[in-house]
């Protein structure tokens, strides 16, 4: 079937085209390593006090964080109320939305904190039930665990993945003893992560310890995080400096 008289005509573009206009997998996981915590402090760095506050989100994001699980636990724990404790930190968090929106700041993290506070309010506010507004949480941590747990099972160690991305040498660091070693640690240690939460949380749930799980919540999360960033990043600069001093390190 030709085309109408008149109709504009297009020449075909080319696969390689077409290739070229669509981001690929890899520049979108790169970008979003990069953006990520991990991404705050470059391999083979000497990991700063800087780095690693830009890696939890910086002083707005440590609140963001840290004030919707702290006010929980202070209005659950004075009043016992379900509605006020999981309506506070939807409130906050709508609240820092407005924040970066007024003052022109990256809304990602903060609509990302809406989101969860909002799903997990709406859950416990369903079901009756305080210790639900953690079930969003611990299924997060099952959904981490395991991806975390299938990278070592095949070899491709999540962290030594995201290295790979953030250094630009893809996965050479494969063929080499030293790195695929630390890497593997490093990724293991995520992995002990995510359990432990489980295994704290999972049986508080059950009990339904509602203040425990807030409290153990605001433990285990941005402080255990942070510390584990800085520890990873001390393990891969370890072998990522050896790189530097012989002259071969990645571009």
């Amino acid at each position: 079937m030709t085309d109408a008289p008149g109709a504009p005509q297009h020449p075909d573009r080319s696969d390689d085209q077409v290739d070229a206009a669509a981001p690929s997998m890899r520049d979108a996981f790169a970008g979003a390593m990069r953006g990520s915590g991990l991404g705050q402090v470059a391999p083979g760095e000497m990991p700063t006090a800087k780095s690693l506050l830009a890696a939890v989100g910086g002083v707005r994001g440590l609140v963001e964080a840290i004030l919707p699980a702290l006010g929980f636990l202070v209005i659950y724990t004075i009043t016992g109320e379900l509605v006020p404790s999981v309506l506070f930190p939807v409130a906050v968090a709508v609240v820092f939305v407005v924040i970066r929106l007024v003052s022109r700041t990256p809304v990602t993290q903060a609509f990302a904190g809406v989101a969860g506070v909002g799903v997990s309010a709406v859950l416990a506010l369903m079901t009756g039930n305080a210790e639900d507004n953690f079930l969003p949480g611990i299924i997060t941590n099952v959904i981490s665990l395991t991806v975390v747990l299938v990278s070592l099972l095949v070899r491709y160690p999540i962290i030594g993945l995201i290295v790979g991305v953030l250094s630009n040498e893809g996965l050479d660091w494969r063929r080499d003893r030293a790195k695929r070693r630390v890497l593997t640690v490093a990724t293991v240690m995520w992995a002990g992560l995510f359990a432990l939460r489980l295994a704290v949380a999972v049986p508080l749930y059950l009990a339904q310890e509602v203040e425990l799980l807030a409290a153990t919540k605001l433990i285990l999360g941005v402080p255990l995080y942070a510390v584990l960033v800085w520890v990873t990043w001390m393990l891969v600069q370890s072998v990522y400096r050896r790189d530097t001093a012989e002259g071969t390190a990645p571009a």
